[in-house]
């Protein structure tokens, strides 16, 4: 097994920051919005795949986003405490 390089790291960290975002692009229609490079790193992490010509979010990319959503109104619910 080998560890990951501190560069895939930090662009792991990127893209998860910025899944929720391309996945409101998406369904908005506005996937040419969307950056080359970070659709490949979604694919390459399995988060999103070409369906039919349409990229859509894999089971993996839905349960991260159910996740980052769920700690999203976590903290906002503890900030307004």
């Amino acid at each position: 097994m080998t560890l990951p390089t501190l560069a895939e790291i930090a662009s792991r960290e990127t893209l998860r920051e910025g899944l929720l975002a391309t996945v409101d692009l998406l369904k908005r229609r506005r996937a040419s919005e969307i950056n080359e490079s970070a659709v490949e790193g979604y694919i390459a992490l399995d988060w999103m795949e070409w369906h039919g010509g349409s990229l859509r979010l894999t089971t993996t990319g839905e349960n991260l986003c159910k996740h980052m959503t769920s700690l999203l109104a976590r903290n906002g619910a503890q900030a307004t405490a």
